[in-house]
């Protein structure tokens, strides 16, 4: 039989210049008292974290600070955090503070302070052994400071198992956000790179999802057996086109001039919308293969972000391989590929058509925003291909989203075709 049902769920939602001075107010009315604010240094060094601690102990809550949160978090770093928030506590509550990295370290620390066990017991298989918690979550409260990875929407937390070099995630509803704040005057300080590679992955989170396996065309679940990413459905697909057609008319400006107000609302509103969309129906191939291109990396050191070690920020590592995978995906729908297209540049005409339609578009973009011209920018060769396979194959969670069956050949040539774009 295949499926007549599909699933929606979000946060909680404050959105607007000055939310983030609320807090305190929304952390009593989840009956908080102590609460734990994780955030990372570069963040911390804004000033912002620190503000937004002092308005929640205004009212009279007692705050603790982690500021020890790596970007691209690591198992090691995750466990570290825990450990921290297991010596510091019990807490109340938990308030994120940053990007991604910062709000997926601290779902891990949420679920590994209210259950038993280790982070590989609730990593996804086949790296993990993808338990579900069995006791309830603290409330989290999730405050973007960049507009990208729509994490303080989501399920799902993102890190690096260092001794299987691979990028792999914890995925459960109980880790969803209870509440997310997003002030897009946090932002107005992210470095044009992060602007860039943030704002590619708020792209792919749109045209993932609104490309995704219709969710009628899975086979149909049993109630036990939901996952939060259901596959393409109407709700998902409103967020998505309006995400994407907020990215046509400020993505460019945002990189462009970081101190344009206008540009970084809509950007932080895109940001939201895509994670309201992706969060329910899935993303897949650019975000499976991001994971080893993330995972494997060598010597890169991207500007904008911390120098200290190699590294491809999470959305640069999902786009550099996009363009090839919608290519490959555009038989499952060209219609979509082709709408996609259209909201992505609207000056173009009926007439464009073909599976190169969609890649042309997101090609012109990434150079027009700096992003690498492939694979090979980041430290990437033919050498490499079969290690990225093989790291994009762990990722079956998302791959089983594609629109089309994705098999190793199939990735091999994505990969191949990606190491240069233009």
């Amino acid at each position: 039989m295949s499926e007549t049902v599909f699933t929606y769920a979000a946060p909680a939602l404050k959105f607007g210049t000055g939310a983030s001075a609320e807090i305190g107010h929304d952390l009593l009315g989840h009956g908080a008292r102590r609460v734990l604010l994780v955030t990372d240094p570069g963040v911390a060094a804004t000033g912002a974290p620190a503000r937004i601690a002092e308005q929640v102990t205004a009212r009279g809550l007692e705050v603790t600070t982690y500021d020890g949160v790596h970007v691209e978090p690591t198992d090691e770093s995750m466990a570290h955090a825990i450990a921290f928030a297991r010596d510091a506590g019990p807490f109340d509550a938990i308030l994120a503070v940053g990007g991604g990295s910062a709000i997926d370290t601290a779902k891990a620390v949420n679920l590994l302070t209210t259950n038993p066990g280790e982070l590989m017991d609730y990593v996804n298989a086949p790296v993990g052994r993808a338990q579900a918690p069995v006791n309830r979550l603290l409330p989290l409260v999730a405050v973007p400071t960049t507009t990208g990875t729509g994490s303080e929407s989501t399920t799902i937390c993102v890190l690096d198992v260092l001794s299987l070099h691979v990028k792999t995630g914890i995925s459960h509803p109980a880790l969803r956000p209870t509440m997310a704040v997003v002030d897009p005057a946090l932002t107005m300080g992210q470095p044009t790179m992060v602007t860039a590679a943030a704002g590619m992955d708020i792209l792919c989170h749109a045209l993932e999802s609104w490309t995704a396996k219709w969710f009628a065309d899975f086979d149909a679940k049993t109630p036990e057996q939901r996952v939060p990413y259901c596959g393409a459905n109407p709700i998902a697909d409103l967020w998505s086109e309006k995400a994407m057609s907020l990215l046509a008319t400020s993505f460019r400006a945002a990189v462009a001039d970081g101190s344009d107000v206008v540009a970084r609302e809509q950007m932080a509103l895109a940001a939201t919308f895509a994670g309201l969309g992706f969060g329910n129906a899935g993303v897949h191939i650019p975000h499976a293969n991001a994971y080893p291109v993330a995972g494997r990396v060598r010597d890169y050191r991207p500007e904008g972000y911390p120098q200290d070690e190699a590294m491809v920020p999470h959305g640069m590592a999902v786009t550099l391989t996009a363009p090839e995978a919608f290519r490959f995906t555009y038989e499952a729908s060209p219609e979509r590929h082709l709408a996609a297209a259209r909201l992505l540049d609207p000056t173009l005409g009926s007439s464009a058509t073909g599976p190169d339609v969609l890649p042309d578009v997101l090609a012109t973009l990434m150079r027009d925003i700096g992003i690498p011209n492939g694979l090979a920018e980041v430290g990437y060769g033919e050498g490499d291909v079969d290690d990225l396979v093989d790291g994009a194959l762990k990722q079956q969670r998302l791959l089983a989203t594609a629109p089309r069956e994705v098999r190793a050949e199939d990735l091999a040539a994505i990969f191949r075709s990606s190491m240069r774009h233009w």
